[in-house]
Order: C-alpha cells, then structure tokens, then sequence
C-alpha cells in the first residue's frame, strides 16, 4: 500500500508523482463512484473570485473547506465536490474598467452598459487554469467541469428564488 520515499527524491517529486497516480488511478472519481447514491452529501465550496491568482488566504482557506467533504467521505457519504466561481461585482468591473480606460458610471454608459457587460463576462475566467493548477497540487478533489459560475442564469435566478421565500415569510425588511 504505501511505496518507499527515495532519499534523493525531492518534495516536488513526490508530489507530482503522487497526483500522476491519483489521475491514472481515478482516485477522485472512485470515491464518488464507491459510495451509493443513497447516502449523499451536498457541499458546496464557496467560490474564490475568478479575477486574480490565488494567494495563501485562498490556499488556507481551501484547505480548510476540504477537510468537511473529506470527512463525510469517509463517513460513507457521496460528497461530490463541484467547484464554484465568484463572477460578479467590483473585482471585475474594476478589472475593465481599468483595462478600458473608463472612469465611472458615466463612461460606462457612454460605452454601453451591455458591452461593459460583456467585457466582463470575457474577462472573469481569465485565471481559472492557475486555479486548476493550485488547487490540484494542494491535493484537492474538486470537478471543475461540473462546476458553477454565479453568472450563470441558474445560479442567480436560484438566489432571487430564495431571496423570495425570505421575503414572503417576513425575514426580508428595508430599514
């Protein structure tokens, strides 16, 4: 079970060889595959912003998530593990704004509101293979391809769904 650590075998080279074992022997995708449907788990990471490089906040942080899916993976749980982004808000419209130029919400609008738009949306993603990469050597098992995005129309029109069932019971009040 456990293979002999070389005394010339450096850190980085266990590493890589320990992912390189974990991808050829699908280790993530039998975990899931090996616990039934029955007994699932839902964990949701809460997504970093798309916008930058990941830094040790991020790796803390990330590693802090991943011991809740771990343990209730080894509870018997299914616990897939699809990986998030966090697309809207400052981060990237400061990120275009300064990339065009622009200078407030007038600019924006003399540009176009849809195109500002839709320069951010181009633009979010623009370090999610840095991420994969991190994330990977932390030893992290994530899907990236079943991922979420909160740009995606499900995603926001589950949030205006819930911010709804708050509302109508009274939990929602301007003040």
């Amino acid at each position: 079970m456990f293979r002999e650590v070389k005394k010339e075998e450096t850190f980085p080279q266990i590493e890589e060889r320990v992912l390189a074992l974990w991808d050829k022997d699908e280790s993530f995708k039998k975990s899931l595959d090996s616990r039934p449907e029955t007994e699932p788990y839902t964990f949701y990471d809460g997504p970093p912003f798309a916008t930058g490089l990941p830094h040790y906040g991020h790796l803390l942080a990330g590693t802090i998530k991943d011991i809740v899916p771990r343990y209730w993976t080894m509870k018997g749980k299914k616990v897939p593990r699809g990986f998030g982004w966090d697309c809207h808000g400052l981060p990237i419209e400061s990120l275009v704004q300064n990339e065009l130029g622009l200078a407030g919400v007038a600019e924006i609008q003399k540009l176009g509101v849809d195109k500002f738009n839709e320069t951010c949306r181009g633009k979010v993603l623009k370090y999610t293979n840095e991420w994969k990469k991190t994330v990977r050597r932390m030893g992290r098992w994530v899907d990236f391809d079943k991922g979420y995005k909160t740009m995606d129309k499900n995603f926001m029109e589950s949030v205006w769904w819930v911010f709804k069932q708050c509302f109508d019971k009274g939990l929602i009040y301007q003040g």
